[in-house]
């Protein structure tokens, strides 16, 4: 058997290389073998839009004016948000803030305090 890697998108071991690109048959994905390195390098997790790690219990600050829907109510930058809890979803963290309540932001508007 060969030692390509399996899939990354849909974990097929039947790809080949074509070049400097490998390859799957089965949902015709293309990468290069570096990709596949950096992929396995880099930590899953959350992650702020500083690039930094969060976890659950850390404090974020909000980086941009976030309208809260079906109110009129809004978060303004520079907003400190205390014990975050880091959840799966397209909104990755669920928090209280004070004078909104609870909700949950997208890791990419906030920053590691």
């Amino acid at each position: 058997m060969s030692d390509l890697p399996n899939c990354p998108e849909c974990d097929s071991e039947y790809t080949y290389e074509d070049g400097i690109l490998l390859i799957c048959p089965s949902c015709a994905h293309e990468w290069t073998a570096n990709q596949a390195e950096d992929d396995q390098q880099q930590e899953p997790g959350v992650r702020d839009a500083n690039g930094n790690a969060l976890q659950s219990g850390d404090t974020v600050t909000v980086i941009k004016d976030l309208k809260v829907k079906g109110t009129s109510l809004v978060v303004k930058v520079g907003t400190k948000v205390k014990n975050i809890r880091i959840v799966d979803g397209d909104h990755d963290i669920d928090c209280k803030i004070d004078g909104v309540g609870a909700m949950q932001l997208k890791s990419e508007f906030v920053k590691k305090a």
